[in-house]
C-alpha cells in the first residue's frame, strides 16, 4: 500500500493529502471535505508511512496495521464513534501484542477513522491493482509546463544567423587597472 503524501497535522481531523508546495508552507487536501489549505512549518506533521504502533516487542509500521485490517475487515470493520471496547477488541484481532499502555484510546480511535478515510479514497484498490493512487492534477499540470519554459527560453537565448551583420569587427579588449606600479 502506497501513503506517501498522506499526512496528518496535529489538531485537525482526519488525513490531508500534499499537493503542492509554497515558500513557507505545503498545500494540503482534506480527505474529508477536499478543501485545500497551507500547512505551515509550526503545526505538527506526520506522514502516515512515518508512523508506528506500541507493541510489546517492538513498534508496527502504520502502513501494515492499515494492510491487515483491510484483510481481515471487509465489509464490517467498526467505526471510530464505537465503544472503546468494541475498538479494543478489534485491534486485538490484527494485532494482538499492542501496548495497551502507551497506545491511547484516542489513538486506537484514529487508526480506525484513518482506514476508513484511506478506504473511502480507494487507495487499497490502488495498491490491490498495483497501481499507484491517481495524481492530483495540479501535479500534472506543473510537470507538463516546466518542459516547454525550457525549450523557450533555450530558442530565445540562440541568436539567429540571419540576424548578425557580416562586417562588425571585435574592438580591442579595454585595460582597466590602477597606474601605480609603473
Amino acid at each position: 500500500m502506497n501513503l506517501t503524501g498522506i499526512i496528518s497535522i496535529s489538531g485537525r481531523p482526519g488525513l490531508f493529502k500534499v499537493i503542492a508546495q509554497g515558500k513557507n508552507s505545503v498545500i494540503v487536501e482534506s480527505m474529508i471535505d477536499k478543501k485545500r489549505f497551507p500547512a505551515y512549518a509550526t503545526e505538527k506533521i506526520s506522514t502516515l508511512e512515518d508512523i508506528s504502533i506500541f507493541t510489546y516487542e517492538e513498534d508496527v509500521k502504520l502502513t501494515e496495521v492499515l494492510g491487515k485490517m483491510n484483510e481481515s475487515f471487509t465489509d464490517n470493520c467498526p467505526s471510530h464513534k464505537e465503544d472503546m471496547k468494541t475498538l479494543e477488541s478489534a485491534l486485538e484481532n490484527f494485532l494482538p501484542n499492542w501496548d495497551r499502555e502507551r497506545v491511547y484510546p484516542s489513538d486506537v480511535r484514529k487508526i480506525f477513522q484513518w482506514f476508513h478515510l484511506i478506504k473511502q479514497a480507494g487507495l487499497f484498490e490502488a495498491a490491490a491493482e498495483g497501481e499507484e493512487a491517481p495524481e492530483t492534477p495540479v501535479k500534472e499540470a506543473k510537470v507538463k509546463a516546466e518542459p516547454a519554459k525550457k525549450k523557450a527560453a533555450t530558442t530565445a537565448a540562440a541568436p539567429s544567423k540571419a540576424a548578425k551583420p557580416a562586417n562588425v569587427k571585435k574592438s580591442a579588449p579595454v585595460k582597466t587597472g590602477s597606474s601605480r606600479g609603473k
